[in-house]
């Protein structure tokens, strides 16, 4: 994370992690680092939920490690072109990110299955859809479950950084938000706003 203390987020981070839904999970494996990109879901207990294919690198190595989950949202480049003194500045890129650190256990079937009606509730509904697991005939279901491993991971740590300009000036800031308003970059703009307090993010 950014070690700039003004990055900090003060927002519920595992509500940040719900909205994304999709992470880049980190492990340290006998044959070096590895990372899976999944979707993660955020359980009423507050653990994450997420499955891998069986053939993935990491999904053997997972049981009883500790993970980190790295999830993004929306970010741009900042041009100094949009400062008020652009020879004094450098290009930088504003971001919003949460990291959570825990042990991560493997699900049995009963779980697995859990997790993947868990999905589908939640995810269709985001794309206008009611796919649910029930639509399979269960043998194919059955056979999916078994290409693939179901994790629980339990945060022991979580770290945030929402970068949105809180470093700048009132008159850069200004000439960042006429730019990205210029180049229709809503959601960049929305997030500097709502770090100052000027409305929400989207």
């Amino acid at each position: 994370m950014h070690p700039n203390a003004a990055f900090r987020c003060d927002d519920d981070p595992l509500a940040f992690v719900a909205a994304q839904g999709f992470a880049h999970i980190f492990g340290q494996t006998p044959a070096g680092p590895r990372v899976a990109h999944a979707p993660l879901l955020v359980t009423p207990a507050g653990t994450l939920m997420f499955h891998l294919a069986r053939s993935n690198d990491l999904a053997r190595h997972l049981d009883g490690l500790t993970a980190l989950a790295s999830v993004g949202g929306p970010g741009h480049y900042v041009s100094p072109n949009w400062y008020e003194e652009p020879a004094g500045n450098v290009p930088t890129w504003n971001y919003q990110a949460v990291e959570i650190e825990g042990r991560v256990r493997v699900l049995d079937t009963e779980a697995l299955e859990a997790l993947l009606h868990f999905a589908a509730a939640t995810f269709e509904p985001r794309v206008g859809e009611d796919w649910t697991m029930h639509k399979m005939p269960r043998p194919k279901a059955e056979a999916m479950m078994r290409a693939i491993t179901g994790f629980e991971l339990v945060p022991t740590a979580i770290r945030t950084t929402l970068k949105a300009s809180q470093n700048r000036s009132a008159a850069d800031v200004a000439g960042v938000l006429a730019a990205l308003d210029r180049l229709g970059e809503t959601r960049g703009a929305a997030a500097i706003r709502a770090a100052r307090g000027e409305g929400t993010t989207t």
